[in-house]
């Protein structure tokens, strides 16, 4: 599978049915609109103000469908959730013409502007779902005939494995599955599925399985007696980039837990879900990108102030670099100014507490108003953090918090922040048993995550750094 190649085809697709629709619009106003207003035949002439529309304004359709999350999972669309979406940010679009645009026309009559406004909607959904309509259609077709598949492993090793394994392989048209081995949680002398799939290992070692062997999705399938680790294999699988999915006992099914994605195929809880809308992630990494190069520019002076007195009040680097774990569990280098004496942790790691010899006296100055924090506007910048989520942890201390709350995984779904609810509320923990109080508001930050959410903490981060009141 090439998903950029496919998101290009649905881009470039995309943009070569604005570019159509515009220009049928041009020449209907043209030879239609102004005519009639006049009441002559209106030359249509091909100037400079129409080349720049027609390239420019599909760039604006494209930057909406992205917005909307249209360009996501490519390989995972529903021709008719496809009609609804692109119905949906087509009607949006052409009212943003329409007000933008097509009001400053010079018309004959009011009724010229619904005229103009059902051409353009009519035409552009007719133009942008076709073509979107051939590509996904040709693609579900090689996913129905298994030319297409997603590296699927089984969780679970028995009858139910198994029972979930022959009723999917069973299937004239695939769902894309391709089983690629099964992951056993008890160990047994034999497995029932082993005939059929590769044993990867134990259900503790999920997430190396799923790296080396690239799983995109995962399908829960433990026996009654196995249901006590249930928890704790979603909260290992839950910060991964892995689709979910557990086969549900009669009672999920009663009490109308299990919604169906198809009409055929095992009836499965797919318990992923987007934490925000796919319009307000796209808003929120675009909000990240623009404070991140305003704050990287224009405060580019106190980064020269902040630097110089680091080196000259105590000998060592300005900036410190350090491992820590982002967004589906990825390590990366976190940058700081440097607030301690060098070779700190020369007998291993260590987190910082209120009285630390280890923090130098500016050092203890720039915890107070987070400036040790501001080289991270770089991270933001490339895309390892983002202005608000969780704090990244190194892996070191992140396997004592699973082992007293499992769920810490669940923070993996997000990109780590420069500032988050925790580090609000709490501030910096000083053992593991501070980081897992300290989880309980990363959690409910991720539970109720939203823009405003974010602006909210964003305006108390700012008031601690004012008030230097930070812990």
């Amino acid at each position: 599978m090439n998903k950029k190649l496919q998101t290009f085809l649905y881009v470039f697709l995309d943009y070569i049915a604005a570019a159509i629709v515009w220009f049928l619009f041009y020449r209907f106003r043209k030879q239609y609109l102004e005519s009639s207003k006049f009441g002559y035949e209106i030359e249509v002439v091909y100037d400079e103000n129409f080349y720049t529309a027609l390239l420019i304004l599909p760039l604006g359709w494209i930057l909406l469908y992205a917005a909307s999350g249209f360009y996501r999972n490519v390989y995972r669309k529903s021709r008719l959730n496809e009609l609804i979406q692109t119905l949906i940010t087509t009607l949006i679009g052409c009212l943003l013409l329409f007000f933008l645009f097509i009001l400053d026309y010079e018309i004959n009559t009011y009724q010229d502007y619904y005229l103009s406004f059902l051409y353009i909607l009519s035409f552009h959904f007719l133009f942008t779902y076709l073509f979107r309509f051939i590509l996904t259609n040709r693609t579900v077709k090689k996913i129905q005939n298994r030319e297409i598949g997603f590296n699927t492993i089984i969780i679970g090793s028995n009858e139910n494995a198994l029972k979930l394994y022959q009723e999917i392989e069973s299937e004239k048209r695939s769902f894309g599955n391709k089983f690629i081995g099964f992951v056993r949680v008890h160990r047994k002398e034999k497995y029932l599925i082993e005939k059929h799939l590769p044993f990867l290992g134990k259900d503790s070692e999920l997430k190396k399985i799923i790296e080396d062997n690239k799983v995109e999705e995962a399908i829960i399938a433990i026996e009654s007696s196995e249901h006590a680790q249930l928890e704790k294999i979603i909260s290992q699988l839950e910060g991964l980039n892995v689709l979910i999915k557990v086969i549900p006992d009669m009672y999920d099914i009663l009490s109308g837990s299990v919604k169906m994605s198809t009409i055929f195929g095992a009836p499965l809880i797919i318990i992923n879900r987007e934490i925000m809308p796919p319009w307000q992630q796209t808003t929120k990494r675009i909000i990240d990108i623009a404070i991140s190069l305003f704050v990287l520019t224009v405060f580019s002076p106190l980064y020269l102030i902040v630097g110089l007195i680091v080196k000259v009040t105590t000998p060592g680097p300005i900036i410190f670099y350090q491992e820590r774990i982002g967004i589906h569990g990825k390590p990366f280098n976190i940058f700081k100014f440097r607030s301690m004496y060098i070779d700190a942790e020369a007998k291993g790691p260590a987190l910082s507490s209120e009285n630390d010899p280890r923090i130098t006296k500016f050092g203890r100055f720039m915890r107070k108003t987070r400036l040790d924090e501001i080289p991270q506007f770089f991270n933001v910048l490339i895309g390892d953090m983002s202005l608000v989520g969780p704090r990244p942890e190194r892996q070191f201390f992140i396997d004592q918090i699973v082992n007293k709350a499992s769920h810490y995984n669940h923070l993996l779904k997000v990109r780590p922040g420069i500032t988050s609810w925790g580090q609000v509320k709490y501030g910096y923990a000083e053992n593991v048993d501070q980081m897992v109080e300290r989880l309980k508001y990363d959690i409910l930050y991720i539970e109720n995550m939203s823009l405003y959410v974010d602006i909210k903490i964003l305006i108390y981060t700012v008031l601690i750094v004012l008030k230097g009141s930070g812990k």
